[in-house]
């Protein structure tokens, strides 16, 4: 459904992710005889749990794109040298996206490479464009090719980062999440997180699936609900305070959304 950006970044990046490991309670089950993670073949086909749909969405939206990502079959999560994470229990499902052989497609770095290339694939080519922390914009320029995509990823993973990207995206409150918004803390370091896909009931209840890279530079993986694991990978969308995430903490007020 879309092309694969070159792998083999070679800038360092600025900003790095580091946080504290926490959980979240619900209540909330998946349908009895759900697909294991390797029958899985993208975002759209991970199970609901029982009464929940998938909210609708603009066939050409971000959002409808982030469900096609495909899945691997395989759900470890491999570091950029091709060594396995040390932590295997934060993961639900991998995307089938190279994280290169450099140590830069970390946590905002994924954040923005899923962004251009869902840009990319529109030809929305004008509106592929990132600001590093001093406000130096870095605009996608012709020609427009894959390669040429790539070259301008390496300078962006480079020069831009969590603290740059929460100071691009707009604030948005909780309640009004959409799929392709962002969860992030902005800092040397922080993190940052993806909403990937949500669902409803017919109570009008929504849950929603979070994607991340981490550091060092690893696959971009959907993450766990761990403190409810029989509804995982699925978080409910509440009016609590905190989002807990398997190896990061996050608060409603840090919820943003594209310009």
């Amino acid at each position: 459904m879309y092309s694969k950006i070159v792998a083999g970044f070679i800038i360092f990046l600025q900003a790095s992710c580091t946080g504290g490991h926490s959980q979240q309670n619900e209540s909330f089950r998946p349908p009895e005889g759900s697909a294991t993670v390797d029958e899985l073949t993208d975002v759209s086909s991970i199970p609901l749990p029982e009464g929940y749909k998938r909210v609708a969405l603009p066939k050409k939206s971000f959002g409808a794109w982030l469900r096609t990502l495909s899945l691997k079959k395989d759900n470890t999560v491999y570091l950029y040298d091709g060594t396995p994470k040390p932590n295997q229990a934060a993961q639900f499902a991998v995307l089938n996206i190279s994280v290169g052989d450099k140590n830069l497609q970390q946590c905002a770095d994924a954040i923005m490479r899923l962004r251009a290339e869902y840009l990319f694939y529109q030809q929305d080519f004008g509106n592929i464009s990132f600001t590093d922390n001093e406000g130096g914009v870095y605009q996608f320029d012709a020609p427009y090719t894959q390669k040429r995509l790539a070259l301008y990823l390496q300078k962006v993973f480079g020069m831009c980062g969590t603290a740059s990207l929460g100071k691009q995206l707009l604030q948005v409150k909780m309640m009004n999440m959409q799929v392709g918004d962002v969860l992030i803390r902005g800092g040397f370091p922080g993190h940052a997180v993806i909403v990937t896909d949500m669902a409803e009931n017919d109570e009008g209840e929504k849950i929603y699936l979070l994607a991340q890279s981490y550091m060092p530079a690893q696959d971009i993986h959907i993450l766990k609900n761990l403190k409810n694991e029989s509804a995982s990978p699925w978080y409910p969308l509440n009016t609590d305070l905190d989002i807990f995430t398997p190896e990061y903490h996050f608060t409603r007020d840090q919820l943003k959304t594209w310009w």
